[in-house]
């Protein structure tokens, strides 16, 4: 391995590692983490501030994680898993991001982490088979291998509306959300937006508000979280069984340990279906989509589940126009993101907030003092978007690297994403993206699927290190097989029916629609890779090293 530490930082010359990671959230410190501890030299470029990713940025009034703390947490170390205790079953985004800092402490991360570093540009270059990183500021560096650790909800979108900048009042994105945390006290306030984040948001802005405006595109579905304060003994069983758990996470469909259910809604009867679908909205947050073996492949058993959601929300929901317009329509329950909220819909009952369809009365213009519709003018001091991500793919795209023959990304995924296993794109040697598009990523703990990808990624290049190779990259043939499997899986299901979502990119203007994430399940996946890698490395082109001091 390569141990030179390169020039000094205001040198004209890059300086050198055998990796350069891109990011600094769960993915991009296990990944510093585990290459250290291999012995080579790492180099994290950071745009924040500070560490924790998503969850550095994601600082909005009732931003928290939908996955339970004990299985959203590294599984490392057994020594990290015993000692912190988590306060609630659904960690907030203050704990996570505590958490997060304790690692990069506890692991002393932060001395191999540079934050504030924006990176303009990454480049593979053919004569030296590095890659070329440059920042912002100008700083170069170079690396045998470039990870990709940007995350799949990291690229935040703000609406392209009229005279947005033309607004005298101020406007906020949940993903990059001010660490000043404001103070809606009083004042009118428009949230557009729906979805995980608006559904957290709303019910805590509307709280303080002294009117709240929600701009509702499309209705989704909100499962209560059920959130409540860790219990002890349940920590205690889970330490004391984390083993045992960790290893059932990783071969399940989902990544957790979240109770799912073998029969087929076809299989029970009306009455079980409905005592089933009880127990599911009691034990809360995502569990609805465990209720049944079939319920993303069944029609029928989808649409059952969606009129207990739509009864459920009747109960809540005081105005029964208001109820009517919440709920989803054409849309089959789980194929658009699951939201898991606290008091969401119940917050539609106050008298302090409005429900506005914008289908059906379009958002036509911001104006100085508020937000105007076809039929309506708002007048509002503050409007948060709600609005998401450039989801999967904006991340990378905006950094936008170039592999061989100076082809950039952009150009390769003009008709979509297209990788091998989501881990490695033909034509970009030696660059790894972690969690990206083709691999479980956002229909898996995050968590469980990072540190798979870590791993697998960890011991490639020691592989590649052992037998003196230069270059590994995904073959065009394997590339175009995993891409028709992705796609193939995807159309058995129920999502093949909703296009209009994040999943296929269709919130993003001119993004491709293509499905983008892997459903065949965390554990299928694994034994994928893992047998990949067996057959050494199974659908990826390795070269060999000319010059040993490459």
């Amino acid at each position: 391995m390569s141990y030179s530490t390169g020039a000094l930082e205001n040198s004209p010359e890059p300086l050198v590692f055998d990796v350069v990671v891109v990011g600094a959230g769960f993915a991009g410190l296990y990944m510093l983490h585990k290459l250290r501890e291999l012995g080579f030299t790492v180099r994290v470029l950071e745009a924040a501030s500070g560490v924790g990713g998503t969850w550095f940025h994601n600082r909005y009034p009732g931003a928290r994680c939908d996955i339970e703390s004990l299985d959203y947490s590294y599984s490392f170390s057994e020594e990290l898993q015993q000692e912190w205790s988590w306060s609630e079953r659904y960690a907030s985004q203050p704990e996570i991001l505590r958490y997060i800092d304790h690692v990069a402490e506890r692991f002393d991360l932060l001395r191999d982490v540079q934050l504030n570093t924006v990176v303009a540009n990454a480049e593979f270059e053919e004569h030296t088979a590095r890659w070329s990183v440059t920042t912002e500021e100008g700083e170069r560096y170079s690396a045998r291998f470039c990870i990709m650790a940007t995350g799949v909800l990291s690229a935040a979108q703000v609406p392209r509306l009229a005279g947005l900048e033309e607004y005298t009042g101020r406007w906020y994105h949940t993903g990059a959300w001010p660490h000043e945390r404001p103070d809606f006290t009083g004042m009118r306030v428009g949230v557009i937006g729906t979805g995980s984040s608006g559904t957290q948001l709303i019910p805590l802005v509307a709280q303080q508000a002294k009117e709240l405006v929600v701009f509702q595109r499309t209705a989704n579905y909100c499962m209560p979280a059920q959130n409540r304060p860790l219990d002890a003994n349940l920590e205690g069983e889970w330490k004391t069984h984390y083993p045992e758990r960790r290893a059932f996470a990783r071969a399940s469909s989902f990544g957790h340990n979240q109770v799912s259910n073998d029969k087929k809604g076809t299989e029970v009867s009306p009455l079980e279906r409905r005592e089933e679908l009880e127990r599911r909205w009691d034990l809360g947050g995502l569990y609805m989509m465990r209720a049944f073996k079939d319920i993303m492949t069944n029609a029928d058993v989808n649409r059952e589940a969606i009129e207990f959601v739509h009864e459920k929300i009747d109960g809540i929901v005081n105005d029964p126009q208001t109820a009517e317009a919440l709920k989803p329509k054409d849309l089959f329950i789980g194929t658009k993101r699951l939201c898991s909220g606290t008091d969401y819909y119940e917050t539609f009952n106050r008298q302090n907030v409005r429900l506005v369809d914008v289908k059906s009365d379009p958002i036509k213009r911001v104006t100085p003092t508020g937000l105007q519709t076809e039929g309506e003018t708002f007048a509002l001091d503050a409007i948060i978007f709600a609005t998401g991500f450039d989801a999967m793919t904006g991340s990378l795209l905006r950094i936008n690297p170039t592999g061989r023959g100076g082809v950039k990304l952009s150009e390769r995924w003009a008709d979509g994403p297209r990788s091998y296993l989501g881990l490695s794109i033909s034509g970009f040697p030696n660059m790894f993206v972690i969690a990206g598009a083709g691999s479980p990523s956002v229909f898996s703990n995050m968590v469980t699927s990072i540190e798979q990808h870590v791993e697998w990624i960890a011991t490639c290049l020691l592989h590649l290190e052992r037998n003196g190779a230069a270059c590994i990259e995904a073959t065009p043939e394997a590339e175009e097989g995993w891409v028709q499997h992705v796609n193939e899986l995807a159309d058995k299901t129920l999502y093949r029916h909703s296009k209009n979502t994040w999943f296929y990119g269709a919130n993003t203007p001119g993004k491709p629609v293509v499905f983008m994430p892997y459903v065949g399940g965390v554990g299928r996946y694994s034994q994928n890779i893992s047998s990949i890698a067996a057959k050494n490395y199974e659908g990826f082109s390795i070269q060999e090293r000319v010059d040993s001091s490459l």
